[in-house]
Formats: C-alpha cells, sequence, structure tokens
C-alpha cells in the first residue's frame, strides 16, 4: 500500500491498512457483526466518528455500544435531539451549548419564554419520533464565514459567537441529523437510532450566557441517558433514595445544622451535630495519636506577602478572601488573607528551629478552619461551603522515607473509611499536568515512587482495591493519590488525598541538616483523609440515612416512659447510662408512648428504652431499635452493658483486643 497505516488491535496483533478506509470501513473488515454493533472507533485512545478515515497508525479499537466509552456518546446525541425536538416543537427557539455531564447532558436555550417541567412530555414524545426516524450524523468542515452566515440567517445569534471563541486553527465542524444541524467539535454515533429509548428529562433551571451574570438568561434543560432501560431505572432509583437520605432534610430533623443568608457558606451548627462533628474530630485525633503525628495550629490570618510567597495569592487568589482593618481611623493599611489551606503554616511550624535527618519524618496535623470562595450557586449544605475544617496534615520526609510514608498513609485512611462502613474504595495515582512546577526528572523519580506503592496497596488488598492512573490530573507542585469511597447507594466520593509537593519546601526555604552535614530539602507530603469535616459528616449522614451506628450517633439512647408511675426509675436509668459512658435522655412527657416512639423515630434517635411500672419493678427496659418494630425486654444492668460495648468506638475496640 502505498499510503498505508499500520494498526495495532487489543489482542496484539498488527495490520496493514489504507490510510483513506474509515472506522466503519474498518468494522466492516473484520466481519460484519461488529460493524452492525460499531458506534464510533477509537486510535490512540481518542474516540472518532465511524465516517472518519484512519489518516494514522497506532493502536485501535472498535467502539460498540457495550463499551464504557459509548455512554458519553449516546448522552452527546441525545444533547443533540434534544436540541432538535425543541426547534421543531418551538420553532425560533435559539440553541447554545449542549454539553454532556456526569450521568447525562444539558442544553440552554434562549426563549422569550422560559420552559417548564410540563413541556417535558411533548419535548420526550418528540425525541423518540426523532430517535425514530434513524437519520445518520454527518460532518462537513465548514468556512467561518459560510458557517456565519447559515447560522445568522437562521437567526442563531449565540453560534455566532462560538464560532468567534473558536481557535483559527481548529475546523468548524458541522454535525447534521437529518435536515437538522449544529455546530459541535464531535465525535457522535453512526445514527440517532443508536441513541436508544433509556433517556428521560429531568428539570429546567436559569443559566445565564457564559456563566456571566452581565448576559441573557437562558433556559438550561437537563436530561439523563443511559445504555439501556436497566441501567436508566436503577439510576432513577439511586436519585430517589438520594433525595429521602439528602443530609440537608435530615439535618432539619434531627437538629443538627443550619444555614442562613447572613452567612452564605458557613455552617450553623446546633447541640447535636456539634458533638457529631466533634466526636469525629475526636476519633481522628485518637488515630493521629497512634501513628506519631504533633497536632499544632496555624494562625487564621496572614499577611498577603506570605500568599505571595507560596504561590497562593498569585494562583489561588479568586478564591480567596481579602482581610483589611476595618475602621477608618488606622495606620496599618496591610492587607491580610483568611487562609484557604493550612500548608503554608506547617511549613514555617517545620523551619522554626534546626532539623537533623534524625528528625525525620515531621509529622504535622492540624484541625484547620479554612475559607475559599465558591460562588453563591455552587454551595449545596455540607457538600459545598465556603468555610470548612480540613483534618490537614503534612508530613517532612526524606526522599527514602518517601514510599514507606505513602503506605502508613494509606493503611491510617482505609481503615478509618473501614470504621465508618466504608469497603469499597478505589485509589487513582493522578500524575504530572503540563503547566507544573518542578524538574522532569523530579517528576520521574516522585511517579515511580508513587507507581510502585499503588502496585503495593492492590497487591496488600488482595486487588478488593481497585486502583488506576488519571494522566496529567496531578496538581502542579505534584503527583497525588486520591481515595474514593463508594456509599450505601452507590455514589462515589472523592475524599481522601496524599500529595507530593516539590513547590512549598524550595519556595520557603525548608531544610534540614543530612547525615553529611549538609542542607537538603525535605520532601514534603500533604495529607488528608476526610477532606472536609463538614462534607465528610454530609457524607455520613446520606450513606447511613441519619441511622448511625450506636458510637457515633449524636443522641444514643432516649428513656422513654409509659406513665408518671416510672419517672424516678427513668431518671435512674438514664444516670446509669450515663455512668457508663452513654450519651441519654429522659422524655417524661404526659405524651402517649406511641407518640414519644414515632417522634424519637424521626429524630434518628438509635435506641429507646422503654420504662413503665412493670420494668421499674422489675429493674428491666424495654428495647426498641430505630428502623425495627421489634421489642426486647431486658434486665437493666444487662442492657446497659451490651450497648456499652456496641457503643464502644471501633478504633478502641482494636486497641483493646491488642
Amino acid at each position: 500500500m502505498s499510503n498505508s497505516v499500520s494498526l495495532t488491535f487489543p489482542d496484539g496483533s498488527v495490520r496493514e491498512y489504507d490510510a483513506a478506509l474509515t472506522g466503519a470501513g474498518l468494522a466492516e473488515s473484520i466481519s460484519k457483526s461488529l460493524a452492525k454493533k460499531a458506534v464510533a472507533y477509537a486510535i490512540d485512545g481518542t474516540v472518532r466518528d465511524l465516517s472518519d478515515p484512519l489518516g494514522k497508525s497506532g493502536k485501535v479499537e472498535i467502539v460498540t455500544r457495550e463499551d464504557p466509552r459509548a455512554l458519553e456518546l449516546i448522552r452527546h446525541d441525545a444533547a443533540h435531539v434534544l436540541a432538535e425536538a425543541v426547534q421543531e416543537l418551538w420553532p425560533g427557539t435559539q440553541v447554545t451549548i449542549g454539553p454532556v455531564i456526569d450521568n447525562g447532558f444539558y442544553y440552554d436555550f434562549a426563549r422569550n419564554e422560559p420552559f417548564t417541567p410540563e413541556d417535558f412530555p411533548a419535548i420526550e414524545k418528540k425525541m423518540r419520533e426523532i430517535i425514530g426516524r434513524n437519520k445518520p450524523f454527518t460532518k462537513q468542515v465548514w468556512s467561518r464565514d459560510k458557517a456565519k452566515q447559515v447560522f445568522r440567517d437562521k437567526g442563531e445569534a449565540y453560534k455566532l459567537e462560538l464560532i468567534d471563541a473558536i481557535p483559527e486553527d481548529q475546523n468548524l465542524n458541522i454535525y447534521a441529523q437529518g435536515e437538522w444541524f449544529d455546530l459541535c467539535r464531535g465525535p457522535h454515533m453512526a445514527s440517532t437510532g443508536q441513541i436508544g429509548s433509556a433517556f428521560k428529562l429531568m428539570k429546567v433551571a436559569g443559566a445565564y450566557w457564559r456563566g456571566d451574570s452581565n448576559n441573557p438568561m437562558l433556559t438550561r434543560i437537563y436530561g439523563t441517558a443511559w445504555a439501556d432501560q436497566v441501567q436508566l431505572d436503577q439510576y432513577l432509583h439511586m436519585l430517589e433514595e438520594a433525595e429521602k437520605r439528602d443530609h440537608r432534610r435530615l439535618g432539619r430533623e434531627m437538629d443538627l445544622f443550619h444555614f442562613q443568608e447572613e452567612g452564605p457558606g458557613v455552617v450553623f451548627w446546633h447541640a447535636k451535630g456539634w458533638k457529631m462533628f466533634q466526636n469525629l474530630v475526636s476519633y481522628m485525633r485518637r488515630r493521629l495519636d497512634t501513628q506519631g503525628y504533633q497536632e499544632v495550629n496555624a494562625p487564621q490570618v496572614l499577611d498577603k506577602s506570605l500568599w505571595e510567597t507560596s504561590g497562593h495569592w498569585g494562583w489561588y487568589r479568586d478564591a480567596m478572601f481579602k482581610v483589611t482593618v476595618a475602621g477608618d481611623d488606622t495606620d496599618d493599611d496591610r492587607v491580610f488573607a483568611l487562609k484557604p489551606m493550612n500548608c503554608p503554616g506547617h511549613v514555617q511550624i517545620f523551619k522554626h528551629g534546626l532539623k537533623s535527618y534524625r528528625d525525620l519524618p515531621v509529622k504535622l496535623a492540624e484541625f484547620g478552619n479554612v475559607h475559599r470562595y465558591e460562588p453563591s450557586g455552587a454551595l449545596h449544605g455540607l457538600m459545598r461551603v465556603r468555610g470548612f475544617t480540613q483534618d490537614d496534615a503534612h508530613i517532612f520526609c526524606t526522599e527514602e522515607q518517601l514510599a514507606a510514608e505513602c503506605l502508613r498513609i494509606n493503611d491510617l485512611i482505609l481503615t478509618t473509611y473501614a470504621d465508618f462502613g466504608f469497603e469499597e474504595i478505589s485509589v487513582k495515582l493522578s500524575t504530572r499536568p503540563d503547566k507544573r512546577v518542578g524538574s522532569d526528572e523530579a517528576w520521574d523519580h516522585a511517579e515511580e515512587i508513587m507507581g510502585n506503592v499503588l502496585k503495593t496497596i492492590e497487591a496488600q488488598s488482595g486487588n478488593r482495591i481497585k486502583t488506576s492512573i488519571n494522566p496529567g490530573e496531578g496538581a502542579f507542585y505534584g503527583p497525588k493519590f486520591e481515595y474514593v469511597l463508594r456509599d450505601a447507594i452507590g455514589r462515589e466520593w472523592q475524599c481522601g488525598t496524599t500529595q507530593v509537593d516539590f513547590n512549598l519546601p524550595e519556595r520557603f526555604g525548608a531544610f534540614y541538616i543530612g547525615s553529611d552535614s549538609e542542607k537538603k530539602q525535605p520532601v514534603m507530603i500533604h495529607r488528608a483523609i476526610c477532606g472536609s469535616m463538614e462534607r465528610f459528616l454530609g457524607i455520613l449522614i446520606e450513606n447511613y440515612s441519619g441511622h448511625f451506628p450506636l458510637w457515633f450517633a449524636p443522641q444514643q439512647v432516649v428513656v422513654a416512659t409509659i406513665t408518671s408511675d416510672a419517672d424516678d426509675y427513668a431518671r435512674e436509668v438514664v444516670a446509669k447510662l450515663k455512668a457508663a459512658g452513654l450519651s441519654a435522655e429522659a422524655d417524661l412527657r404526659n405524651e402517649k408512648i406511641n407518640y414519644k416512639v414515632r417522634e424519637h423515630s424521626l429524630a434518628k434517635v438509635p435506641v429507646i428504652l422503654v420504662c413503665g411500672k412493670r420494668e421499674a419493678e422489675e429493674a428491666s427496659v424495654n428495647v426498641r431499635r430505630l428502623g425495627s418494630r421489634d421489642q426486647q425486654s431486658m434486665g437493666l444492668d444487662e442492657a446497659i452493658a451490651s450497648l456499652r460495648e456496641e457503643a464502644t468506638t471501633p478504633d478502641r475496640r482494636r486497641a483493646a483486643q491488642g
């Protein structure tokens, strides 16, 4: 072949093909059945249209609808079909952008009258009609002049802005599905019929054009799409469960916390919620004590010069809060910042006093309160706030100690998650981004060490812990591990991190004296387990749906009386429970017992001990568990001993077992 390319297939075989052969032709040459199932193809991991010619050598894969990568294509194509359906139903509506997002897609529309959920049945019906036409997706490359003229004639003013924003060196791809077409980078599947019927429109929202409040308000229609109906049904069921478990609703019902306008993005903790917060901090403190960490506390407000040295003022300033003296009559005109992170303060503490290689590793931990600006529209209960507490730590060590310290951190993170009931964990190694500090040699060395650590993590877990690589997703200052846990309804949450830092020790001139009596720069490891304590509590509330294990519940036991004859006995029971270290209170109100039980069950109290005249005479209690209709009569001492054992925290239980 004069103009041939060399393709390597997944089985390792290598074959020569004409460079002009399309992906569809390649699939056809392999087998007719594969050609029927194909929706796209990929060369060196880049997904392409089946109509695209091969053009280059590389590793090739035929993408079928069962391939996980096809899900993004299904959603992308569904967005185009949504746009066509809307314009068929409401001519004159302008389409703007319609990207794929997590679990679905959206499209923004410009129309005088906003869309509402009441419009969804008609839109979905029209979408199914368009999918049923099974029109092919076809691609053309247009000149800028042609594209602007065509969209101008159609009255699509927003498309003209998008065309102007596309760099001159990039093609203007126009994808058509039948007579409807749109400006799009692609790729797409072969035809609309390949989208299938497993889609649903979810909600509408207002959205400013290009996210700028000075621009017109558009209507955003969100949708979800999946490979089949089973996946769609599972997703919709998960959303129903998530709504029931919403930590904001449970926070109200359990009287844990609230938010208000005067403090956007900061938490007003109520007594029970603050007790949970402090229980989490106490648990983490005990874990750190066994690992050789020193707890420190760095200032909340620091001069901006420190943040300029660290680089945050330049890289991170838009997310920082500036602080100045409030009074007008002052000579102090310095600018300070509320700290957005703890690391620069910890470097200052490390630098205070000469350190020898014999002192390393130095492990500094802080439950540091930090503030970061988040747009008001991004705030979401405990999950996305402006003021939060990090279970932050920084380890200063030698290069030789790096691997061992990463493994110790891994053990601490995994056992912590297990104590809170999270067993499905994945660890991702994020490697060097395009924009970074540090030499290639330093990155090579760090990535090699962390790559070996990742293999060890997988091996030590018996392959129970899933591991993967995130190319180019590392921090600008070094590679990092990201720990992702899966909750009770299958959602994934990225919480823990282990990050290697080439940047801060050098910027601040941190050093230790090596065995050769020379100054050496330490390796700095940033480490978080919960990440944001507020967010981790939000995850726990939703994971347990408020049904916390007894050791972590903010209120463990309520002693409820049936009649006033048992009031004195109930007080005695509460006193004994408290003496045993349990959180307990009495409910002596003149209300029916079923009313009391129902009220405390709504507040998610794990254990209700019911006492009447007979229980007082027998020194017994009637035990009722949250979520169960069963009742169990037990002697008081036996019940207290059982509850005390159940309320022992997992770390203390491990310590007692040796």
